[in-house]
């Protein structure tokens, strides 16, 4: 099939789309217990979508039961690893073959362009299935250097059930930074996607089992999180709570786990990343594209968006309009049109959002340079065009707060001391960049940047061997790489005494 179709063709695949709207227990798609739906909206019309299956706690029970049962049999956690690897490749190829399908229901879903579903999110999703799958018959155990009188080993073992609660900005992709290293462990998972777009973690559970994942160790239960998410961080039966979304929530996970049994708990939470343009930057027209595009790109709903503009007040005219000849560009439309770069905001109330603090911006001091309107009311859909705030000062809510919509805020700075000063000081540590031309300059500012991922003359550089995480309040533990396996295996020492 062609990767780029054209926009009369996406609709008509929209128009006659039914997507698979119930939970996933057991091996077999089921009604929620009490038979509740929610409604499951089209950010780009406004109008209904799907009404998905509303799962609340006995079927998050129900889920952790089958992946309980599911884990103690061994038929996942005990199969050889050579063979869980020829499973979630296979998985991975079922994703590709099915790219389209899953491109339309994410865009549908999240109101992203459906050029970016198509070629990034499902392939991307593909390649962490398959790095993980690669990954499974590459890792060692350990034998500890303890002396001839004893032999021990350390070894490492599946956590056991593992509950995962991923959000709605990436669903897919997000998705499979949890699946990919949960069952390449040997886990079993039960997947909370959010309401607000569950619609491809529903329909690749069906695939997984397709690709030979055994019955009852992958589990989807769509819900809220505060009935269907909180049930799930709350189980006693839950051996960790794998969670990617915003800070606030991201306490509550905690708390939760706590409360319950200890729960081992990974968080990926906000962030409020600074982009630091120096004077010196190597390529003034290469930062500006960047820069638009680390804030702008998925309409700005990214945790590690670099929201914050941090320059040299001697460039700072002349970055500012590179990046509005940028911004103009990215017009928001439909989605559904190949030639659209920016989409739909998930639902009205991100929405409102984004237009709240856009007026926070303005009653707060800032000058509005670009954009700051919703456009294209007559669709019913969620639209804000790209935004950028200048003489933003960093007291105010639009320079310490995350917004996660298309908003840039601009500060000024005199010297390096003063941009990492003013970079370090908020709750988040997610993400960070520098562009400079001087070696040394970007490896002080890179170390003494508070941040999990630092990016030097570039922005938002991806690959799935490397850590994706913060510092402070941006979370706990890494997704991605083979640190991800931390989180969802654990060591056991073996001593043998050889006397």
């Amino acid at each position: 099939m062609n990767t780029v179709a054209s926009s009369p063709s996406w609709h008509a695949r929209a128009a006659a789309l039914e997507p698979e709207t119930r939970a996933f227990i057991g091996g077999r798609y089921v009604d929620a217990l009490d038979g509740q739906r929610f409604d499951d909206l089209n950010p780009a019309t406004g109008r209904l979508l799907a009404r998905v299956a509303a799962g609340d706690a006995p079927d998050i029970d129900a889920a952790v039961a089958s992946a309980r049962a599911a884990f103690q049999s061994g038929r996942w956690s005990g199969m050889p690893p050579a063979n869980r690897k020829r499973v979630l490749q296979r998985f991975a190829e079922l994703l590709l073959a099915h790219r389209e399908e899953l491109a339309l229901l994410e865009t549908l879903d999240m109101g992203k362009p459906i050029t970016d579903s198509l070629k990034v999110d499902v392939p991307s999703a593909a390649r962490c299935i398959q790095w993980y799958a690669e990954s499974i018959d590459k890792l060692y155990d350990e034998i500890a250097p303890t002396g001839p009188q004893a032999l021990a080993m350390v070894v490492r073992e599946p956590v056991g059930v593992v509950g995962a609660i991923v959000p709605w900005n990436f669903p897919l992709i997000m998705a499979a930074w949890k699946i990919g290293p949960v069952l390449a462990a040997g886990n079993s998972l039960v997947l909370k996607p959010s309401e607000k777009s569950p619609l491809t973690a529903i329909r690749i559970a069906a695939l997984a089992v397709e690709a030979g994942v055994p019955e009852g160790v992958f589990n989807v239960v769509p819900g809220y999180g505060h009935t269907a998410g909180k049930a799930l961080a709350s189980s006693m039966d839950v051996d960790c709570i794998a969670f990617t979304g915003s800070t606030a929530t991201g306490k509550l996970v905690m708390q939760y786990a706590a409360q319950s049994n200890l729960k081992r708990v990974g968080l990926e939470c906000g962030g409020k990343s600074p982009n630091i343009v120096l004077a010196d930057c190597p390529d003034l027209e290469r930062a500006a594209t960047a820069a638009a595009f680390a804030i702008f790109f998925n309409q700005g709903e990214m945790c590690s968006a670099g929201s914050r503009l941090l320059v040299d007040e001697r460039i700072r005219d002349e970055l500012l309009e590179r990046i509005a000849v940028v911004a103009r560009d990215l017009v928001p439309g439909d989605p559904l049109d190949p030639a659209t770069r920016l989409g739909a905001i998930v639902d009205a109330t991100q929405m409102q959002r984004v237009l709240d603090y856009i007026r926070s911006g303005r009653e707060e001091g800032a000058s509005l340079r670009l954009g700051g309107r919703r456009v294209r009311e007559e669709s019913g859909g969620y639209y804000v065009e790209p935004t950028v705030f200048d003489a933003v000062t960093p007291g105010m809510q639009i320079a310490r707060e995350e917004i996660f919509g298309p908003v840039l805020a601009t500060l000024s700075f005199r010297g390096i001391d003063e941009a990492v000063a003013i970079a370090n000081d908020v709750i988040y540590g997610l993400a960070a960049a520098v562009w400079t031309r001087d070696l040394t300059v970007a490896h002080r500012t890179a170390r003494q940047l508070r941040a999990g991922m630092v990016y030097v003359n570039c922005y938002d550089a991806d690959d799935i061997t490397v850590p994706f995480g913060g510092f402070k309040q941006s979370g706990i533990g890494r997704d991605k790489s083979l640190h991800a396996l931390d989180k969802y295996t654990e060591l056991k020492t073996i001593w043998i005494d050889l006397n």
